[in-house]
Formats: structure tokens, sequence, C-alpha cells
């Protein structure tokens, strides 16, 4: 127990100093504080008595104190002297700042392609925070804020996150979102999805998304969800495609969670497993659905490491709505987590199944390389699933990490006569 004890401080003590580069002067005092409150809890016994532990640390701080290169082993180092600039950062590696900084801030911006959007220009800003940073063994919470305009006429603002309460026992997942785009449009059935020629609308949502989760035993967590839509064909050129439905919905969902989660960082999980079982109640009088609409909800995913650079990430996803939907709930098959490639609401209907096995391989410093293979559907009930309806999903993509263990990816995705690039903040899952 004692060794265990040893080994797990001194990697977390190792990871600390990295973040200040070599223990420059102006670095010592604030990593005294980080060695300090990290000896203060391996005191053991009721009557604090020194321990073996206690002494290696002792000694373990005092080689750190006095400047014993133990950081020489880490990639993400800056000699003293040297600048921590953008591009250096941009080159070299992003070093973990967030037991330095409240928010630590990166900006992206470049010109963007979507199959959806058309041509475009986007910009990104991802932070990383600690909502207690004297807890070493907490992961850091995060934030993305994204922005897209096109010449399509397509603007989106997103906000997205994962705020991790002090403690490490609860957690908020959340999303808000607004985005008005002229897409194209097949129906809202997958029968119809094959044989309608195509159409355009003009779309305009408005989601509000968060569920919140606490750690009843190890691993082990219970939540609740509120799922909040407002959606508005403001302009279709063939209103039958509806089948008789409104044109504009809204509903909010209530839901319950039950989870399994081991992921070491959500943003880019590097091991662990994460299970995921949701029942949510959309009540008829929440919206103007004018019925209460249930959907199940159930995610399985795996991260084993091939070898140390590479890691083969597994997704199965599936969820099941009462029957007949308002078209803005129903699952649309392609976007930038699943089935990437496939132009988003070119299939349709109440249900969906999906499975994918990727690839991911750290190629240079910051660069990685990601390939995927998978498949899946959208269909109206589980009785009427048909396995010849499955459509194949593959393609390859390119990893850029833009924060400490942050990834800005690039993505092409091809499948059942389709392909298209896809960029995203974070991997696909």
């Amino acid at each position: 127990m004692v060794m265990k004890k040893i080994l797990r401080y001194v990697i977390l003590l190792d990871r600390q100093s990295r973040s200040f580069g070599f223990i420059k002067d102006d670095g010592r005092r604030a990593f005294a504080e980080r060695i300090r409150l990290v000896f203060g809890r391996l005191r053991t016994g009721r009557n604090r008595k020194p321990c073996m532990a206690n002494i290696f640390h002792a000694i373990f701080a005092f080689l750190l104190m006095s400047g014993f290169p133990l950081t020489l082993l880490a990639q993400d180092t800056i000699n003293a002297g040297e600048k921590d600039s953008y591009w250096r950062r941009l080159f070299n590696g992003h070093i973990d700042r967030t037991f330095e900084k409240k928010l630590d801030v990166s900006f992206i911006a470049a010109p963007s392609y979507t199959r959806e959007a058309s041509f475009g220009l986007g910009g990104a800003a991802t932070g990383l925070y600690r909502t207690d940073r004297t807890n070493l063994l907490m992961p850091p919470s995060d934030i993305t804020i994204t922005a897209n305009v096109s010449v399509n006429g397509f603007f989106s603002l997103s906000a997205t996150g994962n705020n991790n309460f002090k403690g490490n026992r609860s957690s908020l997942a959340y999303q808000i979102s607004f985005f008005n785009k002229n897409a194209d449009f097949w129906g809202i059935n997958f029968d119809d999805c094959e044989i309608n020629p195509k159409i355009g609308y003009r779309r305009q949502t408005v989601k509000i998304y968060a569920d919140y989760r606490y750690e009843l035993y190890k691993y082990f967590y219970v939540g609740g969800t509120l799922d909040y839509l407002y959606t508005n064909a403001a302009k279709i050129d063939d209103e039958t495609y509806l089948l008789g439905q409104l044109r504009t919905y809204t509903t909010t969902g209530f839901g319950l969670t039950l989870q399994h989660d081991t992921r070491d960082f959500i943003p880019n999980p590097q091991k662990g497993m994460y299970f995921l079982l949701r029942q949510t109640v959309y009540p008829g009088n929440y919206g103007n659905t004018n019925r209460t609409l249930l959907r199940t909800t159930f995610i399985a995913n795996f991260y084993p490491r091939l070898w140390k650079s590479a890691i083969l990430a597994f997704d199965i996803y599936g969820q099941i709505s009462s029957n007949n939907l308002p078209w803005t709930l129903m699952e649309e098959l392609g976007g930038n987590i699943r089935m990437r490639g496939y132009y988003r609401g070119r299939y349709v209907d109440n249900n969906i199944a999906t499975v994918q096995a990727e690839l991911r391989q750290h190629i240079y410093k910051r660069l990685g390389f990601a390939g995927w293979i998978g498949c899946g559907t959208v269909f109206p009930s589980i009785k009427q699933f048909d396995v010849n309806e499955l459509l194949p999903n593959y393609g390859l993509g390119l990893r850029i990490e833009i924060k400490h263990n942050v990834n800005a990816r690039i993505d092409f995705g091809m499948g059942k006569q389709t392909r298209g690039f896809v960029f995203g903040i974070n991997e696909a899952f």
C-alpha cells in the first residue's frame, strides 16, 4: 500500500512540475504550496504519526525544490528564459495551465466548409478551468464556444461544456445553441427519404440541454436532464413533405439517467468506459405537441489501448421514441459525431441505431490521425427495424491539439452515395 501511494503521488507531483516548466524561481512558491497541500493528505492514523510515505515525500519535495530536473522526461516543457508564445504552443505542445490560471483559453478562426453550410468562416474559443485547484486527481472542466457563418445563409452560435463541481462527485454537461440554415429536405421517414426528390427549406432552431449527475458509488452516477427545443420551418418548398404536421414545434423534456463512467477526460478519453441509460418524458403541456412523448437512450463507449500511442475507441448508440413523433424530434442520420459524412437530415425517422469503431493514433507532438468504420440506420419502430437498411460509414481524420488534451478535428467521412468533411472541437465520442 505504501509503495502504491508513493508511486501515485510521484506521478501527480511530476505532472504539477510540468505545468511550471523547470520549476523556475517565479513558480517555486506556488509549486511549494501544491506540495504542501498534497502532503497534508498523506498523514495516516488518528495520531497522525509519520510513515514511510511521508519520509519519501519529504525527500522527493526537497529534490524538486532544489531544481532536480525530473521534468526532463516531459515533452511539454519550456526552458528557462523562453517565452511561452502562441506559436511555441502551436508547434511544441500545450502545457496544462489550469493550476495557474482561472481560465486557460485558446482561440481559433479559419475558413470552413460543410455539406450543410457550404463555404463560410468559423471560429471557436475553447477553455479549461478547475473548480478546485487543490485537487490533483480531479480532471479540469471545459467549455467551447463556436460560431459559423456561410455563403448560403447558414448561421450558428453554440456553447457546450462539462463542469466538474468541487469534490469531484457531481458534474454538469450542457449545450446552448442557435442556428439558422437553408438546407436540403427529403421527408420525415426512411422510405420517403429514399424516393422523394430533394427540396429546400429554412430551419431555425434554439436548443437548451443540461445533464446533471451525482456519483452514488464509485463510477456509478444518477442524474437528471433538461431538453428544450424550439424548431421552425420558416420556409419550405413543398409543405406536403411534412405529412400534415405543423411547421413549428416547441418541446420540453425531463429525463432520468443512470451512468457508469470510468473515462479519464470526457473531451478526449485515453482510457476507461462509459455506459448511459436515459429515459426522457416530453409532457404535452410543456410545448405544442398536445400529447406526452417518451424517449429511451442507450450509449456504450470503450477505449482500449492498442499500443503506447494508439487507442481503438468503440461507440454503440441507440435511441427509441414514441411513434409518430413531431418531425423536429425525429432522428437525423449524419452530423459530426455519428455517421460522419452523411448530409444531416438525408435520412430521417422515429428511431436510430449506430455502431462505430475508431482508431486514434498519435503521430508527432500535437498531431494525430484517426480512421473509423461503422454503420447505422433510422427506422419507424423496433418491429420495423430492417438490417438490410443499415447504411455503411467510414472515413479518415486529422487531429490537432489546440489545448492540453483538447483536439480540433478534421474528418472526411464516406457512406452510401455520399461523402463530406466534418469539422469539430473534441473527439466525436
